[in-house]
C-alpha cells in the first residue's frame, strides 16, 4: 500500500510525466558503436566478445543519424552516449568524438576502464569528450568475478578514480549489484568515496543475456529490499550522491532512491542506433522492439517521429497481472527491457520488493 506521501507525490508528478510521453523530445542516443569487449561479463546483455562476427558500424554510417537529427533539434541538446560492447577497443574513437563534437553533439563513453589509460583520456577530451561512466561491480576478486577477467578491477578503479580527479567531465560509477557484491556496498561506498568519486549509480541485473540462468546475480526479496533501504540511507548521509537506476516502479521507495519518479523513457527521450543498424530506444532492449534500420533506408528522424507508439502507449502491456494491477497508473507495465518477445513481463520490482 501507497503512503499517503508517496501517492501525493506521484500524483502530482503525472500532468508532467503526460506532458514529456506527449512531446516526446529526444535528449540521449545510444550508439552502440561494437560488440567487441576486452571482458567476459556474467551478466552481458549482448552476449559480447574479444571479436564479433559483426564489424563495428563505421562512422560515415552513423553521421548520417546525426545530420538527421540536427535538421530537426538542436544537436547541444542531445547527447551521443557511445557504447558497445567496450568502446575503447575502436581506434578511431577520438575521430568520432571529433565528427560529433564538430556538429555541435555533446558525447560521452560507457566504459568497463581497462583502456582507458591518462593517454587516451587526455586524447579523447580533445575530440571532445564530455562525460564519463565506468563500472565497478564489487572490490576486488568480486568486481574480477563479474567482469570475467582477474586483475580488471584494479584498472576499473584507476579509470574512476582519474576520470573523477580531473574535473574535467560529467561522470559516474555504476554498479550492478548481485549476492556478491550486495555484502560489500557500504566498503564500496567507502572505496568511492576516499577516491574522490562522487556520483554512483546501483542496478540490479535482469534475466536476459548470460544472466538468465545464473541464480548468483539475482538478489532475494530481502535483498532487494535491503538495498533500496541502503540507498535511502547513503542519500540521507549526503556524502556520495547515489541513486538506483532507471528501471522498475518502485512503491513506497519511489522519491527516496533516485531523483525522480519512475518513467520508461525508452522511445521517449532515449534512441538507439545499434550495431547492425537497427533503431531502437533503451540498448538493454531486446531486438524485437526496433523501430527501423538504418542500413535498410530508414531516416532517423522519420522513424523517431512517426513510430515507436509500443514505447508511448503501453496500453498493450495491460494484460495478466498487470491487467488487475493498483499502481498501473505510476507504473505503465515497468520498463520495456522487461518485456519478452511475446510482450509478457518477465518479473515485476514491485514483486521483489514484496518477496520474502
Amino acid at each position: 500500500m501507497l503512503s499517503l506521501r508517496h501517492r501525493i507525490g506521484l500524483e502530482l508528478s503525472q500532468p508532467m510525466i503526460n506532458g514529456v510521453i506527449r512531446e516526446h523530445p529526444l535528449t540521449a542516443l545510444f550508439w552502440e558503436c561494437t560488440l567487441r569487449c576486452n571482458l567476459h561479463c556474467r551478466h552481458c546483455g549482448s552476449d559480447c566478445r574479444v571479436e564479433s562476427a559483426l564489424k563495428d558500424m563505421p562512422l560515415k554510417d552513423f553521421l548520417p543519424v546525426l545530420d538527421s537529427i540536427a535538421r530537426e533539434t538542436d544537436p547541444h541538446r542531445v547527447m551521443i552516449n557511445v557504447t558497445g560492447g567496450e568502446p575503447l577497443v575502436r581506434k578511431d574513437l577520438e575521430e568520432c568524438g571529433k565528427a560529433f563534437y564538430d556538429r555541435g553533439f555533446p558525447w560521452g563513453i560507457v566504459t568497463n576502464g581497462q583502456l582507458l589509460t591518462p593517454e587516451r583520456f587526455l586524447s579523447l577530451l580533445q575530440s571532445g569528450l564530455r562525460a564519463v561512466t565506468v563500472s565497478i561491480d564489487g572490490i576486488g576478486e568480486t568486481h574480477d568475478w563479474m567482469r570475467g577477467v582477474p586483475g580488471s578491477y584494479g584498472k576499473a578503479i584507476a579509470a574512476a578514480r582519474m576520470v573523477a580527479g580531473s574535473g574535467a567531465v560529467e561522470y559516474d560509477v555504476v554498479t550492478c549489484v548481485n549476492k556478491r557484491s550486495y555484502k560489500e556496498l557500504d566498503r564500496i561506498k567507502e572505496l568511492l568515496i576516499e577516491n574522490g568519486i562522487k556520483a554512483w549509480r546501483l542496478f540490479t541485473v535482469f534475466p536476459v543475456g548470460r544472466a538468465a540462468h545464473d541464480p548468483e546475480l539475482r538478489l532475494s526479496g530481502e535483498e532487494f529490499r535491503g538495498l533500496m533501504e541502503f540507498i535511502k540511507r547513503t542519500r540521507r548521509e549526503g556524502r556520495i550522491k547515489v541513486s538506483y537506476g532507471c528501471e522498475g516502479f518502485l512503491g513506497n521507495f519511489e522519491g527516496d532512491v533516485r531523483d525522480r519518479f519512475f518513467l520508461c523513457s525508452a522511445g521517449i527521450t532515449i534512441g538507439s542506433v545499434m550495431a547492425d543498424g537497427s533503431i531502437a530506444a533503451c540498448p538493454s532492449i531486446r531486438a524485437d522492439y526496433s523501430q527501423g534500420n538504418i542500413y535498410k533506408g530508414d531516416d532517423f528522424m522519420d522513424v523517431w517521429n512517426n513510430r515507436y507508439g509500443i514505447y508511448r502507449d503501453h496500453g498493450w502491456m495491460k494484460t495478466r497481472e498487470c491487467a488487475s494491477c493498483r499502481y498501473w497508473r505510476y507504473c505503465r507495465g515497468n520498463g520495456m527491457h522487461l518485456r519478452d518477445a511475446n510482450g509478457q513481463l518477465i518479473f515485476c520490482h514491485l514483486h521483489r520488493l514484496q518477496e520474502k
